[in-house]
């Protein structure tokens, strides 16, 4: 299907670029989205006659993405999660989690800006990519602890997941001592 991009689409084209796509990805993602025109003659027209508007609205959007995105680059995001001692989660964080965060942080952010490729499954410190606009990219830290006191020392950069580990020498002179023991008694 050939459809009419009304603002930049990422790997596929900018605004006005007229491009062919799979019918499924224009009738659920592009059209109903806002995001393209089926590139008939009537909306050829159409759009022409609105590229002025669409141009100025896409520019009054992307100073405002800039403008969040100034002071919302580098900034540091807590969630707090259960996990096991070698610092596996529970569960995941998804792009709806950290979303609830940086709202929660006062920043607007919708699930669907939140750019992850795998859900977050362990403890630690993770960079991730947030799409204001699809001009304006930036990245964000999330902070993943099971407490606000281990969040702290992970900001740190103190390694939270050390777990004592016995090496089999240990664990045989454990083990004959306590055989030692029983012949003693």
């Amino acid at each position: 299907m050939q459809v009419i991009l009304l603002e930049r689409v990422a790997k596929l084209g900018q605004m006005g670029e007229t491009v062919r796509v799979r019918d499924g990805y224009a009738r659920n993602f592009l059209l109903p989205g806002g995001k393209a025109l089926r590139a008939t003659e009537a909306n050829k027209k159409r759009f022409e006659g609105q590229k002025a508007q669409l141009e100025a609205r896409n520019l009054e959007a992307r100073s405002e993405a800039e403008r969040v995105g100034e002071r919302l680059n580098g900034e540091s995001f807590t969630i707090i999660r259960q996990a096991g001692e070698t610092g596996f989660l529970y569960g995941s964080v998804s792009t709806r989690d950290i979303a609830e965060a940086l709202t929660a942080g006062r920043f607007s952010v919708n699930r669907n800006q939140v750019n992850l490729q795998t859900p977050i499954k362990t403890l630690g410190l993770h960079a991730v990519e947030i799409q204001l606009h699809p001009e304006v990219e930036i990245n964000v830290q999330v902070n993943i602890a099971r407490s606000a006191e281990e969040a702290e020392r992970q900001a740190r950069g103190e390694d939270v997941n050390v777990v004592e580990r016995d090496t089999i020498d240990d664990l045989g002179l454990e083990v004959g001592a306590a055989l030692a023991e029983e012949g003693e008694r």
